[in-house]
């Protein structure tokens, strides 16, 4: 018996496509407000942009140990009264009830799952319906669609292409870990940080306490919002006033010590910039940097022998950020050029001093956004004296911050009013 399959003609097709898809005016396009999840986490909650948003899918990395599964444990059990989901496909159920143990909170609508099946996890968040899913960790998870190993590149794209959808349809939002490469990257094709919402790198030096939430993507918020924590046995703090970690506590006056104004988002900071200047014992000086670019740190330098007369080519210099930060805000150039020359000279800074500039090829220091945040932040720190450009000086009400104000549109003329 002959069976006829007839195709369904190409005009058709258009046709059809055509009538269930028509250009909308943007006027006209209607959205709803979503009200955001309160996450009970201040720091998470700045960083998102205020809360969860419904349906969405937020990506975390970090180096291994750092506290990745910490921080969301301790988000899932402060998230009292709502049903979360905690999957884990690294560690037993057994083992993740020892570490909410351990953070002393107990919470009666957290459920573990420990398992790796895509289809398994969907099925239960279909017939839960929780407020929250969290994946431990993505790399974890296997798709029977495709034919490979866990933590492949089609295994990652696949499953995170279903858990997008199953967000986007349930409205219950997800946020996954992933592991990282040596490089720092997220592990995985590129594209899995293009599919998600949101994407949050955890990191610091696990030889200090302090950690740092940033955000490198957010569809929902600013990208340029830093969360911070301090590790300790019982779990992560939330430092609410980070100035005051960021500048240690020292008797006496040192030299190569300035502190800098900058700003991380809409968050202002004060840090603490120590340098080092020795003569060099070897051939090529040295040039070492933490926590700040090295070759902003060169050019610097260069701009300090050529414009100050500093005699810096034979010199080792060594610069540090304290409280392992990593800082790309111009307006530490003022801090890190007066650090280095209080180091050169021996020479302390006063203590109650602080510097917001970016520093130009000329010497010049030029204008930075935001400075009256900055001041703000020094003045409630009991900073008694600022430095920044002249040219930020316009519009400022200077009765507002009883503080001493050195305005200057040259580097040396900084050195002068310093030293």
């Amino acid at each position: 018996m002959e069976e006829f399959i007839t195709k369904e003609a190409k005009g058709a097709l258009s046709k059809t496509r055509s009538s269930a898809n028509q250009p909308i005016l943007l006027s006209h396009v209607q959205y709803e407000q979503l009200s955001r999840i309160n996450t009970y986490d201040d720091e998470l909650n700045r960083v998102l942009g205020g809360g969860l948003v419904p349906g969405s899918v937020v990506l975390i990395g970090g180096e291994p140990g750092i506290g990745k599964s910490t921080l969301l444990l301790q988000v899932a059990l402060a998230m009292k009264g709502q049903k979360i989901l905690y999957v884990t496909g690294e560690e037993s159920q057994s083992q993740v009830k020892m570490r909410a143990d351990r953070l002393g909170n107990a919470a009666s609508e957290l459920y573990l799952l420990a398992e790796t099946g895509l289809s398994e996890i969907i099925a239960a968040v279909d017939s839960m319906q929780p407020a929250l899913v969290i994946i431990d960790s993505i790399q974890t998870l296997q798709s029977r669609q495709i034919e490979s190993s866990p933590g492949s590149v089609s295994q990652v794209r696949e499953c995170t292409n279903e858990i997008i959808k199953s967000a986007k349809t349930s409205g219950v939002p997800f946020i996954l870990i992933g592991h990282i490469t040596k490089e720092g990257a997220i592990a995985g094709p590129k594209v899995l940080e293009h599919m998600v919402d949101t994407v949050l790198q955890f990191e610091g030096d696990r030889h200090l306490t302090y950690r740092i939430l940033r955000a490198q993507k957010n569809r929902f918020g600013s990208d340029a919002e830093l969360g911070i924590y301090e590790m300790r046995g019982n779990g992560l703090r939330e430092v609410s006033n980070p100035s005051e970690i960021l500048i240690s506590q020292r008797e006496g006056d040192l030299s190569g010590v300035a502190i800098g104004a900058t700003m991380e988002g809409n968050r202002s900071l004060l840090i603490e910039v120590q340098a080092l200047v020795t003569p060099a014992s070897y051939g090529t000086p040295q040039r070492s940097s933490t926590g700040f670019d090295g070759r902003r740190l060169n050019m610097l330098l260069a701009v300090l022998e050529k414009k100050m007369g500093l005699r810096l080519s034979s010199q080792d210099v060594f610069l540090n950020i304290a409280g392992g930060m990593r800082v790309e805000d111009p307006a530490i150039d003022l801090a890190v050029c007066a650090a280095i020359a209080s180091s050169f000279h021996d020479m302390a800074i006063l203590p109650k001093s602080c510097f917001a500039g970016e520093i130009g090829l000329g010497g010049e220091v030029r204008a930075v956004n935001k400075i009256e945040n900055r001041i703000a932040e020094a003045h409630k720190l009991g900073f008694e004296e600022i430095y920044f450009s002249k040219f930020s000086e316009k519009g400022l009400n200077k009765s507002k911050f009883p503080m001493r104000w050195f305005t200057s549109s040259r580097l040396d003329q900084v050195f002068i009013n310093l030293f």
